[in-house]
């Protein structure tokens, strides 16, 4: 059933994150175009699907404000993640203290991201929600190991990120199917703070991680697989579906 998303996006976050035990630089090229690609899947899905959903509902004049909201909740939460959901690593030279402000806007943001994948037209978003996390989980790996924490512990931490996404997608498929709190009315508008969400994040990624604001070719090829990946899904399994609700 919905076991195998629960299982990709938990295991891509996870595994991703163990790879700092593999590979100790951070300027890895194939991280960025990892990065690269995810960004531009994830703008293109949001697009494609997320938003033709979010206004197709009921309330539709009222999601644009929500959307705004999710765009600043993000800005407000980079300023505690230090940017680790785009991939970033930051340089922090204490000795074991644990970066509370990271680990937490992370894992809700993470839960966040898992929340629209409740609905089955949204299987294509899983994968870029996926991708998007393995240069994460590799970032707050990285953190925590500068922070001089024993392999045990970054391997407890990575977990808990990693669970996080498959917990925002089965309270949001609760919440969907009306089995949680009855709140379902509000779905449309959670979405739409979680698509204000992706787009601060896929926007900051495709901008921020060229120097000078210059596209490389290797980049420029990620950029437009990534949206190719995005348009192949939709006019196979989703065109259409958007506004059969």
């Amino acid at each position: 059933m919905e076991s195998w998303k629960l299982l990709v996006l938990f295991l891509c976050a996870f595994l991703g994150g163990l790879t700092i035990f593999l590979v100790r630089s951070d300027k890895s090229k194939l991280l960025k175009l990892i990065l690269s690609f995810s960004g531009a899947y994830l703008f293109a899905i949001t697009v494609l699907h997320l938003i033709p959903d979010a206004y197709s509902g009921p309330d539709h004049e009222q999601i644009g404000i929500y959307i705004l909201i999710g765009f600043l909740l993000q800005v407000l939460l980079e300023q505690f993640s230090e940017g680790v959901e785009h991939g970033h690593i930051h340089s922090h030279h204490h000795e074991q203290v644990f970066p509370y402000g990271i680990m937490i806007s992370l894992c809700l943001h993470a839960f966040l991201e898992g929340m629209p994948l409740a609905a089955d037209q949204h299987n294509a978003l899983i994968f870029g929600i996926a991708l998007h996390h393995i240069p994460a989980a590799f970032a707050l790996a990285s953190i925590l190991m500068q922070n001089k924490f024993k392999p045990g512990g970054i391997v407890f931490y990575l977990a808990v990120f990693a669970v996080m996404a498959p917990l925002g997608f089965w309270v949001s498929n609760g919440i969907s199917t009306g089995r949680i709190g009855g709140i379902e009315i509000y779905f449309n508008k959670m979405m739409g703070i979680v698509i204000g969400i992706f787009l601060h994040i896929s926007t900051t990624i495709l901008f921020e991680s060229s120097v000078d604001h210059k596209v490389t070719r290797r980049k420029m090829v990620a950029v437009l697989l990534g949206i190719a990946v995005a348009l192949v899904g939709y006019y196979t399994t989703g065109q259409g579906h958007s506004h059969a609700h």
